[in-house]
């Protein structure tokens, strides 16, 4: 992020600060809620065959746990990269 955009959030009233604090909270908890929803949608239908018992046989536990560390792995890979891409972008004015 641009060092002047932090400049001008640093310059708001504590009230827009405090709003714009829970605007931010609001848009990570709904990107986990998305991220946890696409995890457990992607792994049940790439593992789960049947509905034989209400609990996951040993195949099922193990392929959901390998799909699960797959995705999160990723999901952090390109947190990383992104933010690599970011501090090149910023630039000062």
């Amino acid at each position: 992020m641009d060092k002047s955009m932090l400049g001008d959030i640093d310059n708001l009233p504590d009230e827009d600060k405090m709003r714009m604090s829970a605007m931010i909270e609001q848009l990570q908890m709904r990107d986990s809620l998305r991220m946890y929803n696409a995890l457990v949608e992607t792994c049940f239908k790439d593992c789960v065959d049947t509905f034989r018992r209400k609990t996951l046989d040993k195949q099922e536990e193990s392929c959901v746990r390998r799909c699960a560390e797959k995705f999160l792995k990723h999901s952090m890979r390109v947190g990383m990269r992104f933010a690599e891409l970011n501090q090149g972008v910023a630039t000062p004015d």
